[in-house]
């Protein structure tokens, strides 16, 4: 029998709060091809995996009946659900576990959504999971967006990197309080679904622009898994310093905007 993953409690360690706050927000537009693509109708159950403080759950609460949301992340849960009270969305069940541990005892979902997380998953076990508490017609989300700044050809990226690396060291961290190092998901997501029960797969884009401040880049970098605050210490400050000084010499006024795709691969069961 297969050995359930155990979950990295320091994996996003001090980071909820920034993270509601910095990270990238899926656009509008993205909610709308969703829309367009699954006919929404204000009825049936959504199943958000991997939900941390509910940028995916929460603009698309109010096109189902019912939500569930899990997460393993506790300080991401507690986030999420102050994010939903202050827009009264009130049809979310929050629960604190690995998606790996979803099953029937949940019911059956149209729609499955992982915005930005299936990295982190078992991905053939999940997804083994995901089939079966699927509705015939039902499908899975997979949500992408291409700002990661370790492949970036931005030269403020590219900057900002090598700050990083200035401080942490030329691997990329992730896990562990910084003592893991990241390993990209080998085969991609594409092959996996390809292999799995369900039946077909296509992909959707949604460009759209992201503006930046130093601060706000700051902020984003201390959600990431290889830059979380907590793995700078004593040396948080002079690392914001530098990333500041070194983010002004590139672009003295101090604004970064980018163009970002939103990558949407859908997974249908039949």
């Amino acid at each position: 029998m297969k050995t359930l993953p155990t979950y990295d409690p320091t994996l996003f360690e001090g980071a909820a709060e920034d993270y509601a706050r910095y990270r990238a927000k899926y656009p509008p537009a993205l909610f709308a091809k969703l829309a367009e693509i699954f006919h929404f109708n204000n009825q049936g159950r959504l199943l958000d995996l991997g939900c941390g403080p509910g940028l995916m759950t929460i603009p698309l609460q109010s096109q189902f009946q019912e939500v569930v949301a899990v997460d393993p992340d506790p300080e991401m849960l507690k986030i999420a659900k102050q994010q939903a009270s202050s827009v009264g969305a009130n049809n979310i069940t929050w629960l604190e576990q690995g998606a790996e541990l979803i099953n029937s005892s949940l019911g059956v979902f149209q729609l499955v959504t992982i915005g930005r997380a299936f990295h982190w998953m078992d991905r053939e076990l999940v997804l083994e999971r995901i089939y079966q508490l699927l509705s015939e017609d039902g499908g899975l989300v997979l949500i992408g967006t291409n700002e990661n700044p370790w492949g970036s050809p931005l030269p403020w990226k590219q900057a900002a990197i090598e700050v990083v690396k200035k401080w942490l060291g030329e691997q990329r961290r992730t896990g562990q309080r910084g003592q893991g190092l990241w390993n990209i998901p080998d085969p991609p997501h594409e092959v996996v679904i390809a292999k799995s029960a369900f039946a077909r797969q296509e992909v959707y884009e949604v460009p759209f622009e992201q503006h930046w401040t130093v601060s706000s880049y700051l902020g984003y970098l201390y959600t990431t898994a290889f830059a979380l605050k907590i793995f700078f210490g004593d040396d948080a400050e002079a690392f914001e310093k530098d990333l500041k000084e070194t983010l002004l010499g590139v672009e003295p006024s101090g604004y970064f905007t980018e163009e970002i795709k939103a990558s949407i691969r859908v997974a249908w069961k039949h």
